[in-house]
Formats: structure tokens, C-alpha cells, sequence
């Protein structure tokens, strides 16, 4: 592969962030035991929403409703380049929601929370903002609402969307001229204003086979971005790839292996998001429903600090439907444990990059002018399956010389309301760094 240009990174500040970031993900022989307890639990999230507020089907009072009924701990609220936090009245027919949302609305709540007026002979209704929404349905320590944002930005018409999770300010779309420029702009302007506000928000890339949109060659250089949706619920995005392009899984292996070898970069971790527009919708593979990914993140309180700072220190996994136990690392192994149901089988699969890899790629396309645009090809020697085990424990030793390791567990059962066909429940283990492996370490 020819060689990269990576940015610099920028101050002492910033070095000395990734030196934190690196301890806390390789944690250095330290022993990580990430299990509920007495002092921790695991919570449930959505990171990825769309309300009326952009381009989704639903008030997000309602929105907010269904996730906490349907066994959710936190939701994050992230409309395209907008905050619930001003006034704004829509046509209560004339949406993408229609009447049918509307009547269900004031179905589900009363009339004195409802606002409504006519202009110009057409009945609007007021949204409702992100805390009065938050006011009325959020419950200390059982269901918390998160502000955030989808930064929705391109480049020559391709799409760069990253979710801002915790943000009480609008980030607006920055533009650059390339992809990786748009990407870094973005994130360098989040970061930026994390450090200013002291706010703590998480920014992570969105759906990357999105239009085919993105490269692992251009997402692996991104510094400061430490976050991708390994798996997005909407049908609309190729989290499977095809025959010229990788799967967002195979890029996430890619990613890291560049990262920790060549480009000397922290690991990036893998959510797993619903990206909801469509709530009326039922028939599978129909639609951005909700219910299709999810995080379920370890920590002792539910706050969005909390929440962010778990994230970071990879203190979570990602989910379409299985669900785990423990997971255990050592500076030897490491170790899953599902949390089995009735009548369904797993699989856990250990996957990982040796240090010895092949490093060698080739264009997965012919044409010279479009060659850039596309994932190259690279050997197998990249995430390559190091171990798998049937059953609902399973545990792969250190050989010592894996720059990373992770696990997926596949289970017997299909996913209920799949984005594609064939598609079955999962849960996606975070990659841990072998600490003597990497060079410099």
C-alpha cells in the first residue's frame, strides 16, 4: 500500500490524551474484569437517533418512550446538524410522520403537553425540546435522554456523518478538501471544543460503507477519532459489504492493524447503533427501525459522563441481540462469557492480527482514477480467526506476538427484525492490544 500521509499530532496536550488513552486500552498486564456487580452495572444504549427534528418519522417524546419501554437504559438523541433546543412548529400532516404520528402523539400524552396552532389556515405542533422531553420521561439512575448530534458533512457528494454524543453545543459540518480533511476538521473541532467547554462528548464516525463513502485506508488515519459503527440497523448502509468492498468488520480490522503497526495509533473501538428514521414501520429489512443495535456499556452510575468515560476506556460491547456475561482479560488471555437463553447455541470467535502480518495490498478496482475510493485487498494475515469455540464460555490465550485481539459471538438464533437477510444476533467483544507485541510499548 503506498504510503500514508498522517497529520502530525498536534500539541503536548494531545500527546499526552493518546498516552492516557493508550494506557487505559492496553491496560499493561493489568487484569480487566468487566462484569455486574455490586458497584457497576451493564446499561443499554442507543447512540444513533432521528427524531421529526430531522429525518425521522416520530416526535421524540415518543421516541424517548419506546426505547424505555423496550428495556433501554439511554438514548441519544442525534438529528442531522441540529439541537433540540430551540422553538420549532411543523405541519402536523405535512411530515415525514404525517397524521398518523400526530395521532398517535395525542394518543399517548395529554393535552396540556401538547402545543398546537394554525398559521395560515394549516394546524402546527411545537416539538418539544430536549429537556422538557428529558423532564417528563427520564428517571434518575434507570433512563437517562442524551443530547447529541449527527454532524452531517461530504466531500465531492460522498457522505461523512459522526454522531456527537453529550453535547449541549452545535458542531456545525466544517467541509475540508478531502476526505480524510473533512473527517480530521470535524473531529479536530469537537475536540476542540471539548477542551474549551469541559464538556465530555464522544464522537464517532457513522456508517462507512454508506454510500460506499469511506475507506478503511482514510478512516485509519484519523486522529483523535477512536469510534465507528461496526454495525448500523439501517438497511440502506452495507454493514455486509460485496464482492468490491470490504465488510465494516474486515475495515475494522484493517483499521487497527494500521493503526497499532505503521501509524502509531490507539486502537478504535466498534458500536453497534439503530440509526432510527422509521417507527411506523414493521415488515423486516424495511426501514431504519429501532430495536436493531445497541451498546451495553459498564459503569457505576448512569450519567453521560459516566457513560462517555466507560465508553473510552472500552469498558462496553456492541450488540445486535446476544448478550454477555463477563468478559475477562488478563495479560494472557482473554475471555468471554454469554449470557445464554433457552435453546440457543453460540459461537465465539477470537480474531486478531499477528505482528508478522503480510503487509502487502493491492487495488480491489482497475480503474486508476476511482482505485482511491475503495478498500484495497489485503492478505488474510489481517484479522485472521485465531480461535473459535462453541459454546457460552470461551477464551483465547496470548501467543504474545497478536498486535490486538477481539471476539464476536454468533448465535444459532436469527436476528428478529434484521437490516439484511441472513443476518443473526451477535455480539461484538472490543479489541485489546497484546502490550509486549507493539513496537514501543
Amino acid at each position: 500500500m503506498p504510503a500514508l500521509a498522517l497529520r502530525p499530532l498536534f500539541t503536548t496536550d494531545r500527546l499526552l490524551t493518546l498516552w492516557l488513552l493508550i494506557v487505559t486500552t492496553t491496560g499493561f498486564g493489568q487484569d480487566v474484569v468487566l462484569r455486574s456487580d455490586q458497584s457497576q452495572r451493564w446499561y443499554r444504549g442507543n447512540m444513533h437517533t432521528h427524531s421529526l427534528w430531522s429525518d425521522g418519522d416520530d416526535y421524540p417524546e415518543m421516541i424517548a418512550t419506546w426505547y424505555r419501554d423496550h428495556g433501554y437504559q439511554f438514548l441519544v438523541f442525534t438529528d442531522h446538524n441540529t439541537l433540540h433546543n430551540r422553538e420549532r412548529w411543523i405541519d402536523t400532516e405535512k411530515n415525514k410522520g404525517g397524521i398518523k404520528a400526530f395521532e398517535k402523539l395525542t394518543q399517548a400524552f395529554p393535552a396540556d403537553w401538547i402545543q398546537i396552532r394554525e398559521t395560515e389556515g394549516r394546524k402546527e405542533v411545537r416539538l418539544k425540546e430536549f429537556d422538557a422531553v428529558y423532564d417528563r420521561l427520564a428517571i434518575a439512575q434507570e433512563y437517562i435522554l442524551i443530547q447529541g448530534e449527527e454532524i452531517s458533512d461530504s466531500f465531492q457528494h460522498r457522505p461523512i456523518h459522526l454522531c456527537a454524543t453529550n453535547t449541549s453545543e452545535l458542531l456545525p459540518p466544517t467541509g475540508g478538501d478531502s476526505m480524510v480533511d473533512v473527517m480530521q476538521r470535524n473531529i479536530d473541532a469537537a475536540v476542540s471544543r471539548r477542551e474549551r467547554s469541559g464538556e465530555s462528548t464522544l464522537v464517532h464516525l457513522n456508517h462507512p460503507n454508506f454510500g460506499y463513502a469511506i475507506t478503511a485506508e482514510q478512516l485509519m488515519q484519523i486522529d483523535g477519532e477512536n469510534f465507528f459503527e461496526v454495525y448500523n440497523g439501517h438497511p440502506n448502509v452495507n454493514n455486509s459489504g460485496d464482492q468490491t468492498h470490504a465488510s465494516t468488520e474486515r475495515q475494522w480490522d484493517i483499521v487497527n492493524t494500521w493503526r497499532l503497526a505503521k501509524l502509531k495509533l490507539p486502537l478504535m473501538y466498534g458500536l453497534a447503533t439503530d440509526d432510527g428514521h422509521d417507527y411506523f414501520q414493521t415488515e423486516p429489512q424495511k426501514g431504519a427501525q429501532p430495536g436493531r443495535g445497541w451498546v451495553m456499556v459498564l459503569t457505576d452510575t448512569l450519567t453521560p459522563d459516566a457513560l462517555v468515560k466507560a465508553l473510552e476506556a472500552g469498558r462496553f460491547y456492541a450488540s445486535s441481540g446476544v448478550m454477555l456475561k463477563e468478559i475477562e482479560q488478563t495479560s494472557n488471555s482473554l475471555k468471554v462469557t454469554v449470557a445464554a437463553e433457552p435453546d440457543v447455541s453460540y459461537r465465539i470467535d477470537f480474531i486478531g492480527t499477528h505482528t508478522t502480518f503480510d503487509d502487502a495490498s493491492s487495488p480491489a478496482i482497475d480503474d486508476p482514477a476511482k482505485v482511491d475510493t475503495v478498500t484495497r485487498r489485503y492478505s488474510t494475515d489481517i484479522g485472521r480467526l485465531l480461535k473459535s469455540v462453541k459454546g457460552t464460555v470461551g477464551s483465547y490465550t496470548f501467543e504474545g506476538t497478536e498486535l490486538y485481539v477481539r471476539a464476536v459471538v454468533t448465535a444459532s438464533r436469527s436476528h428478529p427484525n434484521p437490516s439484511q437477510v441472513g443476518d443473526f444476533e451477535c455480539a461484538w467483544v472490543q479489541p485489546v492490544v497484546v502490550s509486549n507485541a507493539v513496537p514501543g510499548r
